[in-house]
């Protein structure tokens, strides 16, 4: 088959051009900030401070990588960030995906008092209730990773329930219909049927909670008692600290790089999912 190639529309095209000129704008200026930033990573502290970033004098000092992830702990403040985002998403899957799909599809006492709530919880800032949780945290005797875990994954659902709502509205009952002519419990059928036909839903808001727990610093500054529980946002702070001492500024550039990486990555990799994911819940059928 051969394209057909659309004609461009210049009238159209030029309204739009203050719109491209603040998007151009920021993705220059940002793009900027990451190649000083990946530069200092290479540069010693003394090149960092008389402006020499981008000169490399010196050669490139791929040492500060190393002395980063071993002797300033950044490979454990990366394991504890990779731990507790993988095991939150799983756990706000677990939980949302099957809340959502009882909430669309059935109605029963309780059911908007639900939905309310859902919209609710997530107006609701996490420092408002920081102090309780902390203090039912101390009564019930949770603490450790266990304790950051299951507050990511409920603090979550959420929204994520809700946005599911949405896309499992977009799904004809005719699915359902036909899984139980073949004899499809409902459970099943969730599992086996409706919860697949939403997959880029599941990947966007999956990929959403993956990068708040990724970069969440409030939660983890209060509920972290150790080094060895510490997530990236934390680490990076104690570097940042450190650095009053130590003065090995290029190791500290070289740690904002590493953390900076598995979200590079996945929105370089998933950028298309995550825009299919965001725009299909706005169509019915």
């Amino acid at each position: 088959m051969q394209k057909v190639k659309r004609r461009i529309n210049w009238k159209r095209e030029l309204k739009f051009i203050p719109g491209y000129l603040v998007v151009g704008g920021y993705v220059a200026l940002t793009a900027v900030m990451l190649f000083w930033i990946f530069g200092a990573s290479l540069s010693t502290a003394k090149e960092i401070f008389k402006g020499e970033v981008l000169k490399f004098a010196s050669g490139f000092h791929f040492e500060n990588y190393a002395t980063a992830w071993q002797a300033q702990n950044v490979s454990v403040f990366f394991g504890n960030s990779l731990l507790y985002s993988v095991a939150s998403c799983a756990g706000v899957l677990l939980i949302a995906a099957p809340a959502a799909y009882v909430l669309n599809r059935w109605r029963f006492v309780g059911s908007r008092a639900i939905r309310y709530g859902l919209v609710i919880a997530m107006s609701v800032p996490a420092i408002m209730i920081i102090m309780p949780l902390y203090s039912l945290a101390v009564r019930w005797g949770i603490k450790g990773r266990i304790l950051l875990i299951v507050l990511y994954i409920f603090l979550r659902v959420p929204y994520t329930a809700i946005y599911l709502t949405d896309f499992f509205a977009t799904l004809s009952r005719s699915y359902e219909e036909a899984a139980a002519i073949d004899g499809c419990t409902p459970a099943k059928t969730f599992w086996v049927v409706m919860l697949p036909l939403i997959q880029p839903a599941v990947i966007t808001v999956t990929i959403f909670n993956f990068l708040s727990v990724w970069n969440e610093f409030f939660m983890a500054l209060i509920f972290t008692s150790s080094e060895s529980m510490t997530p990236v946002g934390v680490g990076l702070l104690q570097l940042v600290n450190s650095m009053k001492y130590s003065g090995n500024y290029g190791a500290l550039f070289a740690a904002v790089i590493i953390v900076f990486l598995p979200t590079f990555v996945l929105y370089l990799f998933m950028s298309r999912r995550i825009i299919s994911g965001v725009t299909a819940g706005g169509v019915k059928g």
